[in-house]
């Protein structure tokens, strides 16, 4: 089942230039170096997360990053059973309050590790009583030298504005450790298979959506569950890269209220694993054909839609796999647009909010 192709399109052949690119094209081997150099150092901490049994896990993380920690939260409510929540940092670095985390494990996720209040964050975390983990890509950054323990991402330097190899660097080092904490057998030998499936995702065709999409103005992303957080970071990067405004909806949520915007050919990327929520997403592409939305679908075949090459695997891990064709397309739709997707307007690398 996990291995079986869904090839609704065909090998895509266009090579594009830009650091985007070459940084997203990268990213299988930065999963298989990170899998490989992290497996005792995740052993490690899963035991001592399983020895001091938390009551709530909090992420703390801007970004991308923050849509990685919204994976998180799916992953480790279903997988482990605790209760995980984002926390919001202007808390600590604006209103210097320090809420009570004593038992509690303090994920922080970044991919420079030098955001003024994520560490602000995690030292009052940290003080507050709670276990601290950070997930960064630089290990010799500051936050990670606040952490009580790192978990590096191993994705390498990364110039673009626009993280691509890092965020799912983020997801697949939760993976992981959820993987290895909850004692899921079939999702550690899932991520074996992923490197691989990940660059069979990389070819796939998705140019169709491209040219759907070049001259849209809004657009709105669905999933639901372990897929949200990939539905976040697909409507981010139309947004920087794009110049297009996206909104990441729950595929219940998009019901209540924000369904009314969804007329004749308004665009609609629904990002469908295959899990318990399928059932949910094809009631919500009927509502949205029933409206005349424009759906383009990846996950699964609706004659109703335009379906974007998708490959079968497991669940939890699918969402990693959209994404991965989903940079190579939205690449391609900004260049497509006339901009330079490595250089959005008004970005840095190194976003520093206090």
């Amino acid at each position: 089942m996990e291995t079986r192709r869904q090839d609704f399109g065909k090998p895509a052949l266009q090579v594009g230039r830009t650091k985007m690119f070459s940084e997203a094209q990268v990213a299988p081997q930065v999963v298989e170096r990170q899998l490989q150099a992290n497996e005792d150092a995740i052993r490690d901490i899963a035991s001592r997360l399983r020895a001091k049994a938390p009551r709530a896990v909090v992420t703390v993380a801007r970004g991308s990053s923050d849509n990685a920690a919204t994976y998180a939260k799916y992953l480790v409510e279903t997988k482990v059973g605790i209760l995980t929540s984002s926390a919001a940092p202007s808390v600590s670095s604006i209103y210097s309050a320090k809420p009570d985390l004593k038992d509690t494990l303090v994920v922080a996720i970044s991919q420079s590790g030098r955001s003024p209040d994520l560490m602000t964050a995690i030292d009052i975390a940290r003080h507050a009583g709670a276990f601290t983990l950070a997930l960064v890509n630089a290990v010799e950054s500051p936050l990670a030298q606040l952490a009580d323990v790192v978990l590096p991402l191993h994705a390498g330097s990364e110039y673009s504005v626009a993280a691509t190899k890092s965020c799912i660097a983020a997801m697949t080092a939760i993976a992981h450790l959820v993987a290895t904490w909850s004692g899921d057998r079939m999702l550690r030998e899932a991520l074996e298979r992923l490197p691989a499936q990940m660059k069979d995702a990389w070819s796939l065709d998705w140019s169709a959506a491209t040219a759907r999409l070049q001259a849209a103005r809004d657009l709105y992303v669905i999933a639901r569950g372990i897929g949200f957080g990939a539905a976040q970071e697909a409507a981010l990067k139309f947004k920087e890269t794009c110049a297009l405004h996206a909104e990441a909806f729950s595929a219940a949520e998009v019901r209540h209220g924000p369904m009314a915007l969804a007329n004749k050919g308004f665009p609609v990327l629904v990002l469908s694993q295959d899990d318990e929520t399928r059932p949910g997403i094809k009631d919500t592409i009927n509502a949205f054909a029933a409206h005349g939305a424009d759906v383009l679908l990846a996950g699964f075949e609706d004659s109703r839609a335009l379906n974007l090459s998708s490959l079968a695997a497991n669940p939890a891990l699918q969402p990693i796999l959209f994404l991965q064709s989903f940079y190579r397309m939205a690449e391609a739709l900004s260049r497509a647009r006339g901009l330079d997707p490595d250089n959005p307007p008004y970005l840095n690398k190194v976003t520093e909010t206090f």
